[in-house]
């Protein structure tokens, strides 16, 4: 699967500092130190609907961590998932009396030009769960031989993980096991139903049913891949057995990113998979949680649509912390149509204060775990100096501009 243009990303002067990032694990931010080329998995949509707030937010954030480990000089090996094959994929075609593979493409590909928009810097590797069907066979096989999955004795061919393989289950995300039991009823898992092992097990593959796309598994028998196992197949097989970040939204932190992880670990021996766990906040409408079931999306091509610029959207959204859950309203999208109106014009002075404190004032703020209101706060300051007629460095409107656009993505 191909991923959406990528843009030059222009080179700042002097070294960046290096990153530290709140792992979900620990429970507080570390740096973050890739050994070799940077790592990166981020989980990417399910194609039933268009790219919403929510999905473009959390993509800024992991694209604010690839800026910083290119300032950094680190090579970047970025890997990121569509699931183009799932239930509610499924549902909503039927719903709608479409071709389950036609809306995945229209979908994905409507994805593609909003991330173009946004100037979200694109993966190494954009990869679909239905091309990775066969390697995933072959690691759920794996699973069954260890023992560490097995078939559910109720005729559906279905295949589940034993979390008792996995010792330290629930390490990443620090729940309890009731806590657990009810994330996994809200986010896909089926924690009721009979004859798992334990309720929490999750599914690696499901058996043909009547009505629904299937593929060859082999010995599994025909199906299609859970969820969970679907990311840390294509993980391990593009990144290897550690990686430095897995990412996604905090709606991810359980079930997904803790089964995933268990999965990825069971399969190689290696703990923990990710040196980092990442999570962004939830994106909401006018206080109220953004969902599709509410109605109150805000979607990323509906804005474009409406001729709003795709670099005020962008800044609306790291206005607050990444790792907050944040609303957006009229006057958040008001607000930042005003900073880069601001921004803009300070970028055409003649001259500013300094440019390399500006730099070195930004790389500081955004080395902290990404603390984007501390960046916009400095730049904001520069800004005001330079269109109050503050500063004498005439080189320094310049580089303002290439600070905003290498390590915000924010082109003026």
């Amino acid at each position: 699967m191909d991923a959406w243009t990528g843009h030059q990303v222009p080179r700042l002067p002097g070294s960046g500092q290096p990153l530290a990032l709140y792992d979900s694990a620990r429970g507080a931010a570390h740096p973050s130190l890739p050994q070799g080329p940077a790592t990166m998995y981020v989980c990417g949509i399910t194609p039933y609907d268009a790219t919403h707030l929510g999905h473009a937010a959390t993509m800024i954030t992991f694209d604010l961590v690839q800026r910083m480990w290119r300032d950094n000089g680190h090579e970047v090996r970025y890997v990121q998932n569509v699931t183009d094959i799932d239930d509610p994929l499924l549902e909503r075609a039927a719903r709608d009396g479409e071709d389950w593979v036609v809306l995945a493409m229209r979908e994905t590909a409507l994805f593609r030009e909003d991330m173009e928009a946004l100037r979200i810097i694109p993966p190494t590797h954009y990869v679909g769960a239905v091309e990775s069907i066969p390697a995933i066979v072959g690691r759920v096989r794996t699973l069954v031989e260890q023992g560490a999955g097995y078939r559910l004795d109720d005729g559906t061919g279905d295949f589940y993980f034993d979390i008792s393989a996995a010792p330290r289950f629930g390490y990443e995300s620090n729940l309890s096991r009731e806590e657990m039991l009810v994330l996994s009823a809200e986010r896909g898992g089926d924690p009721e139903r009979p004859g798992k092992r334990d309720p929490l097990d999750p599914l690696l593959w499901r058996g043909a049913r009547e009505g629904e796309p299937a593929w060859d598994g082999a010995d599994l028998g025909p199906g299609r891949p859970g969820w969970h196992i679907e990311c840390a197949v294509i993980a391990l097989d593009l990144l290897g057995a550690t990686i430095d970040v897995q990412g996604g939204g905090n709606d991810l932190l359980f079930p997904h990113h803790e089964c995933s992880a268990a999965h990825a670990e069971r399969l190689t021996g290696e703990s923990p998979f990710a040196r980092h766990y990442v999570h962004a906040g939830m994106i909401g409408l006018d206080g109220e949680k953004m969902s599709k079931s509410k109605g109150n999306l805000v979607f990323v091509s509906r804005l474009r649509a409406d001729h709003v610029d795709p670099m005020a959207v962008r800044l609306g959204l790291i206005a607050e912390h990444y790792r907050s859950d944040r609303t957006w309203t009229d006057e958040v999208l008001k607000t930042a149509q005003q900073r880069l109106a601001r921004w803009r014009d300070a970028s055409k002075a003649s001259a500013g204060p300094s440019g390399v404190d500006l730099l070195a004032d930004v790389r500081a703020r955004l080395a902290d775990d990404l603390d984007t209101p501390g960046a916009l706060a400095a730049i904001d300051a520069w800004a005001d100096g330079a269109l109050a007629g503050q500063g004498t460095d005439t080189d320094a409107p310049a580089l303002f501009a290439t600070v905003t656009d290498t390590l915000l993505g924010i082109r003026l």
